[in-house]
């Protein structure tokens, strides 16, 4: 079970270990050294790169291998030094040709498309079509400004005017323009890779994670928060945030419904999933925007939280660290956050001493019916309307009418499997498209 508490200072049962690879944005921090060996190419067939016995001789190394690209990080010049000259040995035994120009020694290192400076990784410059004529154009475009996505910050929403022009047609082939919005967004894009930049990880420094943005496209940043003395002469005081990676959500939603708790799990799943994989760690904390009267959340409502939710328990599992309603004090923070998490519903999973209202459809004849007893004459009425479309949009017709009759509580009954999942999962609800527009319509009330 998460730890919670109101002061928020329990420390996580787990801290990183320093392990981090530099095939990403997570390269160690300031004190260790790099060195990047470009061009190894074997004159045997079949060959791969020796180097896991060098690991063992430089323990304190990290050594990564990529197709003919060797990286290496350490923490000091003369262990550098020690573990270059074990490689070069072992590749030219295995019989490797080393290209030694190719050899970066000074920081920018260029690596898997990044450039890794002494504090920040950025990627290398991308050059970006302008003549977009088909679909195949605006494919590569978008695979693009994907790939650089997690290190720019680049949200959903900014890049949404790019991804409708997707939508239209399937063929390779067909003729595609950028609308004003599309156009505007890339250059949004080639403005954010002059500008913005994540930071290198610190070893020292606990990973934490946050939910931003606002429905229907939430996102989420992986950071590390640095203690920075700040006196009343250093205005220009160095920028506690260390914004290591962001995290998106996918543009198309498999649910034609999604709960905001579901978006919330899905953000904390796949960033636990990915900080394990390159930092051995789990976080220290993990921010969520939650809506509370008191001003802190109780070990009563988390547990509710997850009671009411499956997909935040699978998100939350096994995870020890705390979880904090509140956000760090920085500009980002305040200007991105624009949604928080409610904790309470309308619906009841009690019987209510209330109007009692059944519906039920039927298919052959379209009819869409709702019947109720009243309170007053205590006589039965009903309200039949005839609906074109499918069974379930019948259904749904005679749900959706029972909400608009009777604004006030009441019991609904239905033998619809369909309209009862609707009706439990619609409240605060991200609705995706959907190409029936009757039944669009139905789902948007």
């Amino acid at each position: 079970m998460p730890q919670v508490s109101p002061s928020w200072s329990l420390p996580s049962t787990e801290k990183p270990r320093g392990k981090d690879t530099t095939g990403g944005a997570f390269s160690r921090g300031q004190g260790t050294r790099h060195l990047f060996v470009s061009g190894c190419r074997s004159v045997q067939s079949g060959i791969s790169l020796p180097c896991c016995p060098q690991c063992a001789a430089v323990g304190e190394a990290i050594i990564l291998h990529y197709m003919d690209d060797v990286l290496m990080c350490v923490p000091n010049d003369d262990l550098l030094s020690h573990a270059l000259d074990l490689t070069i040995d072992s590749l030219a035994d295995a019989g490797f040709e080393l290209q030694e120009e190719k050899i970066q020694r000074m920081p920018p290192w260029k690596y898997l498309g990044l450039e890794i400076g002494k504090r920040t990784t950025v990627p290398q410059k991308l050059v970006v079509k302008n003549n977009i004529r088909t679909l195949a154009d605006v494919q590569q475009l978008c695979r693009s400004f994907n790939w650089v996505r997690p290190w720019l910050g680049l949200t959903t929403e900014d890049l949404d005017p790019l991804f409708n022009v997707l939508k239209v047609g399937e063929e390779q082939s067909s003729p595609r323009t950028l609308t004003q919005e599309a156009r505007a967004a890339r250059e949004k894009v080639q403005d954010c890779m002059a500008t913005r930049q994540a930071n290198r990880c610190k070893s020292d420094l606990p990973f934490k994670f946050i939910i931003l943005g606002k429905l229907p496209h939430l996102h989420g940043v992986i950071f590390q928060w640095e203690k920075v003395e700040k006196s009343k002469k250093d205005k220009d005081c160095r920028d506690p945030l260390l914004i290591i990676e962001w995290f998106f959500l996918s543009h198309h939603r498999s649910k034609r419904m999604t709960r905001p708790q579901e978006l919330v799990a899905e953000l904390i799943r796949k960033a636990r999933t990915w900080i394990r994989e390159l930092a051995g760690c789990d976080f220290e904390c993990i921010h969520i925007p939650i809506e509370v009267n008191s001003g802190q959340i109780t070990k009563a409502m988390l547990e509710h939280l997850l009671h009411e939710n499956e997909a935040l328990q699978f998100a939350l599992d096994s995870y020890k660290g705390q979880i904090s309603i509140h956000q760090p004090a920085h500009k980002l923070f305040k200007e991105q956050i624009q949604f928080k998490l409610s904790l309470k519903g309308v619906q009841s999973r009690r019987p209510l001493k209330a109007l009692t209202v059944f519906t039920d459809a039927c298919g052959a004849s379209h009819k869409s019916v709702i019947t109720w007893k009243d309170p007053q004459t205590q006589l039965w009425e009903k309200d039949i309307v005839k609906v074109e479309g499918s069974p379930q949009v019948a259904e749904l017709a005679a749900v959706v009418r029972a909400f608009e009759k009777f604004p006030e509580p009441f019991n609904l009954i239905t033998d619809s499997a369909y309209g009862a999942g609707v009706v439990s999962r619609a409240e605060q609800a991200v609705l995706s498209e959907v190409s029936n527009s009757a039944l669009f319509n139905l789902l948007s009330n």
